[in-house]
């Protein structure tokens, strides 16, 4: 660019030599100026963005969620180049931490179901299949639980809920919350680790009564609920692991937020096609427009917490 401005009064090749540039390379270069001029500028645009959205998404998306949102805006690359971005502007996705509680006491009398999910985590349609889970959030008043409940079809938190204890009552909240907010279909399977909570008389009466179906991990086998996990691990990742919550009331906020807000509406999953839950099912919701059991499938959740 130095010796093209100042071409009207120093000497190119000698130029050239002084910069160590070949002359035929440079004059190449200058054949094509404006085609180089076009790829700068679209670079420092991609840069730009790449910057601009990596916060607006509170450090939450790395190369691969970030180039697909890049190309829905028009602007074409690969994760290879948004991660050699990332690297040169020092952006960091919001990382881990490590500590764990066990949520999961399978040492009880109650009969548990059979596993019918099998790690199928492919389902065509919704309310086919949900998975339950537990977690746990640190808080300056002691652990917050939060059990959800999740639609395969859509990775969609179709139901959660939070308390001071983990009890019983609060997977059946989180369970009857689901129900409700999908207009409540029958013969869906509801899968969980083999945990007294899921295990209770009065869980299995919420399913029965609802016209469900249990289902159940192997014992010892995380794996068999890997979507909750995964949700989990997420939830931690992008929002937990970067807040101190200093009361319980504060962390039920602000993850009620985090669901409603950010998750169901706009992150992206990579198994939907780069689309959001909320967005994957808007596209789709005719294709079950004429299904009896899913005519409410798509109601909005509208969950109190």
């Amino acid at each position: 660019m130095f010796i093209k401005d100042n071409s009207a009064w120093i000497n190119i090749d000698m130029a050239c030599e002084i910069f160590e540039l070949n002359r035929s390379a440079y004059y190449e270069w200058l054949s094509n100026y404006d085609k180089h001029l076009q790829e700068a500028q679209y670079y420092n645009d991609m840069k730009q963005m790449t910057i601009k959205l990596f916060y607006k998404y509170k450090r939450r998306y790395g190369a691969e969620r970030l180039s697909a949102k890049l190309n829905k805006l028009g602007i074409n690359c690969s994760p290879r180049k948004v991660s050699i971005i990332m690297r040169e502007n020092n952006l960091v996705v919001a990382g881990y931490k490590n500590f764990k509680v066990t949520t999961t006491n399978s040492n009880h009398k109650y009969k548990v179901f059979d596993n019918l999910l099998e790690r199928n985590f492919t389902v065509d349609k919704p309310n086919q299949v949900y998975v339950g889970d537990i977690t746990y959030i640190r808080t300056d008043e002691g652990w917050l639980y939060l059990a959800t409940v999740i639609d395969l079809y859509s990775r969609k938190l179709v139901g959660y809920n939070m308390g001071s204890r983990m009890t019983k009552d609060l997977v059946i909240g989180a369970l009857q919350k689901a129900l409700k907010s999908r207009g409540y279909p029958k013969g869906v399977i509801v899968h969980s680790d083999r945990g007294s909570q899921y295990a209770s008389n009065e869980y299995k009466c919420v399913l029965k009564q609802a016209g469900c179906v249990g289902s159940m991990s192997k014992k010892g086998d995380c794996w068999d609920n890997a979507v909750a996990e995964s949700f989990f691990a997420t939830l931690k990742k992008e929002y937990v692991y970067q807040t101190i919550f200093k009361t319980r009331t504060e962390a039920q906020l602000g993850i009620f937020d985090y669901i409603e807000a950010w998750y169901n509406k706009e992150r992206i999953h990579s198994t939907l096609n780069g689309l959001s839950p909320d967005e994957f099912e808007n596209i789709n919701k005719n294709k079950f427009a004429n299904n009896h059991n899913n005519q409410n499938a798509f109601k909005s959740v509208n969950i109190n917490v």
